[in-house]
């Protein structure tokens, strides 16, 4: 990848995706211009990032220069998204912008970016670790270079999904809202262990390996959820009766509203 890059905000997310890309050389430290909203934050990544990219306030005249790069990642969070300001007079005219920020649409990303084809990108926490899920939405006249720059941000630390943009705000819900949804269901079932007996390290460690080995079970068996619920459930046993209480709380409607309200809260920021 030889062109240079501008990152517009440059938090977890923005940082996932840079990184592999530095530690392979894919990109030179040179070629990457980030510019954030703070003096602290400068400070923070001049200290503490390992490479040595260069970085601007973005009260700064310098941090005009990010225009000048071809690609630019926009990662701000979405209410700071009106504060950013498309230089004029841009010295390319294929500029592009790839937006993660959630529930933007690539209708209101091209009128606020007029002089740039806009790629609107959902991805989530486990990006990283190496683990993440990631969505694309192309907007008109992207290339098929454009579409090539953009894959090698994210390839290397996710499996890459292309939608239409309709999709993309379920598919944040599902997987950059769930991580949080997994969290509360593994701290949930740790503190019942903890309410059983065991200690709190010992029962959140089982939880965590019991998820994994039932994912790999399902994955690798090929079971559906039904099959792998009916394996374990038997008449007036144990997890049968588990499951009971489960039904009665509403947990299985809890999930699915949760996911809805999500993929709605997503559509209102857009």
């Amino acid at each position: 990848m030889t062109v240079k890059i501008a990152i517009i905000g440059f938090g977890n997310i923005a940082k996932a995706i840079i990184t592999p890309l530095l530690e392979k050389k894919f990109i030179k430290p040179e070629d990457v211009y980030c510019v954030v909203n703070s003096e602290k934050s400068l400070k923070n990544i001049k200290k503490n990032y390992r490479f040595n990219i260069n970085v601007f306030e973005s009260r700064s005249k310098d941090s005009k220069i990010i225009w000048d790069c071809q690609v630019k990642l926009l990662s701000v969070k979405p209410q700071h998204f009106e504060d950013i300001i498309e230089a004029d007079n841009l010295k390319s005219k294929d500029n592009l912008l790839i937006s993660i920020l959630a529930g933007v649409s690539i209708n209101k990303l091209t009128k606020k970016f007029p002089n740039h084809k806009c790629v609107r990108v959902v991805t989530n926490l486990p990006i990283t670790v190496g683990k993440g899920l990631t969505g694309i939405a192309w907007g008109e006249k992207i290339t098929k270079d454009h579409k090539q720059v953009t894959k090698q941000l994210f390839e290397d630390t996710s499996k890459i999904y292309e939608f239409t943009e309709d999709y993309l705000d379920i598919f944040l819900a599902l997987t950059s809202s769930g991580p949080a949804i997994i969290a509360l269901i593994v701290e949930a079932l740790s503190d019942g262990g903890l309410s059983g007996g065991l200690p709190k390290v010992l029962s959140e460690e089982l939880v965590k390996e019991m998820i994994l080995g039932t994912i790999d079970l399902l994955k690798e068996k090929k079971l559906t959820t039904s099959e792998l619920k009916n394996l374990v459930t038997s008449p007036g046993g144990t997890t049968i009766s588990a499951l009971r209480v489960l039904e009665k709380k509403s947990m299985r409607s809890a999930l699915i509203e949760s996911i809805v309200a999500a993929s709605n809260r997503s559509k209102e920021f857009g």
